[in-house]
């Protein structure tokens, strides 16, 4: 009879990061501080016992952190890991953390405590900042956005304690969880037999009955005016695929309103653009597919007797208090996955609408055609001295032709000028506007897809707030050959923006400068770029901007350099 070797023990430090290795997690994105000790320690020690662990990686600023595991996400569907620094490192993974959450982005978030004991235990406070960082309540200071909350007591938890962060996260809806690591319990030690085994715990899926699916075909077969609009994408390429052709055998027009992923293509012969407005007043059915605000209704006004159908993981948006959109339906799921059955359930029922749906599509398909049309006329048209980001957006896709590639945008290019035709080619700021994301979130997709041209356009104050100096730095101490565009144009232009909204005829509005918009004099932001070694260029004038262009992809896909362009824009 043969007998099991024990494997030796490990600090709970080292095996808190081999579990995050056995259920999934390809990297940790940390910045260190003193509560580090253990978990350096573990790492080394994991190491030298042969141990399988993520790749740890210092990223010098938590928000950099948080939006690389975002980015990662994106380019794999696979939830990745954030370690900060006690609660000061926590208050910087704040605002990534709100993204997450508002785009049902999982990542498991991990800071150190300080520690509860002041002497006679490993661990124990050595330094006056283990009293300036001690809180009450450390998790209260991102709870609202996170799933779950946790903190380690014991070492002998922290493989279940792992596997459960990790299937709350990525359960639906996903989004991000939070455990807090006390200093004393990671420098315990815990057993190590069981570092490698599968989970136990296996994520939570969700998808809508039947009934209900069928109820949703009869509604879109009895409509007459049936409408899209898609916000977050299609959930993954079979999604993308059963949208665009149940938009095209059904005649529909698909808007895709302050879109944050692709949908469909934007020259598919039923994208009419991104106003839902027009289409919202004579709809009598519309399909709103993965939204957190499908329209404004202080803008929009929806018939009385329109029915709407939402789709996604979560479609009444429960974690946001107040969203009282109509919903006469809804399909809960994987987005893909609902639009995939959808699709298929309704394609029988498509075969006896022909005459009508070939009429609707065909006036469909001309507004669209002219929408497009207008869009791209205007982008290309001068309006002054000096170019527009709808001007660098039609650039940009006309130097892309017909090279792959993905683009994060941050108030930087705007989507309806390109041309995008595949899924996984764009992704917007999320909607709760924390600003510094698409800088971090390129580095974290590049990293997923070295191959993949990746193209991270954001505006002056975006920039500014993703600490650009720790975001260079990153790409430079890891080799990753992003391309950035920043579209100056000197100020605020969303707060310019939402004040005349309000205010269309106000003081502010008719003012010659308007109070608190402007972020005049910039930095040159290249010279940021360059302490970093990248290859810069500033671009003034619209004859310049395609050359540019073309000699930072050149940059960045043939010499493996990251690269920055700083376009002046008019406001």
């Amino acid at each position: 009879m043969q007998t099991q070797t024990k494997k030796p023990g490990i600090t709970a430090g080292g095996a808190i990061l081999a579990r995050l290795k056995a259920v999934g997690v390809d990297y940790i994105f940390a910045n260190s501080g003193t509560d580090f000790p253990p978990i350096i320690e573990g790492l080394a020690e994991a190491r030298a016992k042969h141990i399988a662990l993520p790749t740890a990686i210092v990223i010098p600023h938590e928000n950099a952190a948080m939006g690389m595991a975002h980015g990662y996400y994106l380019a794999t569907g696979r939830a990745q890991a954030v370690m900060a620094h006690t609660n000061v490192g926590l208050a910087n993974c704040a605002i990534g953390a709100i993204n997450a959450a508002t785009e049902h982005i999982p990542v498991l978030i991990f800071s150190g405590r300080t520690p509860v004991v002041e002497q006679g235990r490993l661990g124990a406070r050595t330094v006056p900042i283990s009293w300036g960082q001690e809180m009450r309540d450390q998790a209260a200071m991102i709870r609202e956005c996170t799933k779950w909350d946790y903190e380690l007591k014991f070492p002998e938890q922290a493989v279940d304690v792992v596997d459960r962060a990790h299937a709350i996260a990525t359960s639906l809806p996903r989004g991000p969880v939070y455990l807090s690591l006390p200093r004393e319990v990671l420098c315990e030690a815990c057993p190590a037999d069981e570092l490698e085994r599968p989970s136990r715990i296996a994520p939570a899926t969700i998808a809508p009955r039947a009934a209900d699916i069928e109820q949703a075909v009869a509604l879109l077969r009895e409509a007459e005016r049936p409408l899209i609009i898609v916000q977050r994408g299609a959930g993954d390429a079979e999604g993308f695929t059963a949208l665009s052709r149940l938009a095209s055998d059904w005649g529909i027009p698909v808007c895709q309103y302050w879109a944050i992923q692709l949908g469909i293509p934007t020259d598919h012969p039923m994208s009419v653009g991104v106003d839902p407005g027009p289409w919202l007043a004579e709809a009598d059915l519309v399909l709103v597919i993965d939204c957190l605000a499908p329209w404004s209704p202080e803008i929009h006004k929806l018939p009385a007797d329109c029915k709407v159908v939402h789709i996604g993981q979560d479609p009444l948006y429960s974690r946001f208090p107040v969203r009282n959109f109509r919903a006469d339906l809804s399909l809960p799921g994987e987005t893909g996955e609902v639009l995939v059955a959808f699709e298929a359930a309704a394609r029988p029922a498509c075969e006896g609408t022909g005459e009508k749906r070939d009429r609707r599509r065909d006036r469909i398909a001309d507004a669209a055609a002219k929408r497009r049309e207008e869009v791209l006329r205007n982008a290309r048209t001068p309006r002054g001295e000096l170019m527009t980001k709808e001007f660098v957006s039609q650039c940009l896709s006309e130097v892309l032709g017909q090279t792959p590639a993905t683009i994060l945008s941050e108030l930087g290019a705007p989507l309806e000028p390109l041309t995008l035709r595949e899924p996984g080619s764009w992704y917007q700021e999320p909607h709760s506007g924390g600003l510094g994301w698409s800088f971090p979130a390129g580095l974290g997709y590049k990293l997923a897809q070295p191959e993949r041209l990746v193209i991270a356009t954001m505006g002056d104050g975006s920039y500014i707030f993703a600490n650009p100096v720790a975001c260079h730095q990153i790409a430079e101490a890891m080799a990753i050959p992003l391309l950035v565009l920043v579209l100056n144009n000197e100020e605020w232009g969303a707060v310019r923006q939402s004040v005349t909204g309000v205010y269309p005829q106000g003081y502010a509005a008719s003012s010659n400068e308007m109070p608190l918009v402007s972020l005049a004099p910039t930095p040159d932001f290249t010279r940021v770029a360059e302490a970093s070694r990248a290859w810069t260029a500033r671009v003034a004038s619209h004859d310049e901007l395609a050359g540019a262009l073309r000699a930072a992809i050149e940059q960045v896909t043939l010499h493996r350099r990251q690269a920055l362009v700083e376009i002046r824009i008019a406001r």
